[in-house]
């Protein structure tokens, strides 16, 4: 395939380490009953291990450049390139398309990498949609996905990633195995998604309890949750039933948000939808 110059404002950096490609791959252990969505495969030196050695793959590429060799390279039945931005792709519809739940990979734009991420963690249906994801990104956001209660890199990122998966960091990239060199080191990171996480009444509630926390994380949880959307309609600015609710997740109101485990924001989401009707509407 005739090399493309990358695009900043794609975020594209290309990857060219052969060797870095097959420990990906190692990584993954595709098989052939796998219905596999690659996120960006650029000059394809991911998508050459999965053609027609899957039972279907599906790629997701904004670069027009390399949209038409792509799709010659790897013509095959079962084998769709398509051209579009993977996040406006319906990962539900996709999965219910081929009938199984979707493989992601990837070495995704590190910009968008959050994004990405949220997308995929909001429509994994516990392992109905998407069963794992393996995918490069910048190594400090990869930190932050294994991150550990009263650290500084433990957030809103690592609790949702730690609830909805086992995620774990295979292995390192050096900025060397890329056109143009990155800035910054890189990781690949999978993540296996969890069929029976803990039970949440309310994933509403759970999430947006986790952002707002987190939206004041300096704020003891006192006072970061009474930002909570909803809660200063409520009487005495929902100060009573604040205290209600910790005390029945037998959290203390004077702790910080990085200082509770995943756990502890499922207690107290729990806690909330049980104790307070007013936020059964959140959205």
């Amino acid at each position: 395939m005739p090399f493309v110059t990358p695009q900043k404002s794609l975020g594209q950096n290309f990857l060219r380490d052969e060797n870095i490609a097959r420990n990906i791959i190692t990584g993954i252990r595709p098989t052939a009953d796998d219905v596999i969505v690659e996120i960006g495969p650029g000059h394809g030196v991911l998508t050459k291990y999965f053609v027609n050695n899957v039972t279907q793959y599906i790629a997701y590429e904004i670069d027009a450049r390399v949209i038409e060799e792509l799709q010659s390279t790897f013509a095959s039945p079962t084998v769709r390139i398509v051209h579009q931005d993977f996040l406006d792709v319906s990962l539900r519809n996709l999965a219910r398309e081929y009938a199984a739940p979707l493989r992601i990979v990837g070495n995704i734009p590190y910009n968008i990498t959050t994004p990405i991420l949220f997308q995929i963690l909001d429509n994994a249906e516990r392992g109905a949609v998407v069963s794992d994801v393996t995918i490069m990104m910048q190594k400090d956001v990869a930190q932050r996905l294994i991150a550990l209660p009263r650290t500084k890199a433990y957030g809103i990122l690592s609790i949702f990633a730690q609830y909805y998966t086992d995620v774990k960091i295979l292995f390192s990239v050096s900025p060397n195995c890329f056109y143009p060199a990155p800035n910054v080191m890189s990781a690949i990171v999978q993540l296996k998604i969890k069929k029976n996480a803990a039970c949440l009444e309310n994933e509403n509630v759970f999430r947006t309890i986790v952002r707002t926390a987190f939206g004041k994380r300096r704020k003891v949880l006192r006072n970061a949750l009474q930002y909570y959307p909803g809660i200063e309609q409520l009487p005495d600015s929902g100060k009573k039933l604040l205290a209600d609710v910790f005390e029945k997740a037998h959290i203390s109101l004077d702790m910080r948000p990085e200082e509770l485990s995943v756990a502890d924001f499922v207690n107290l989401s729990n806690a909330f939808t049980g104790s307070i009707s007013e936020f059964s509407s959140v959205e």
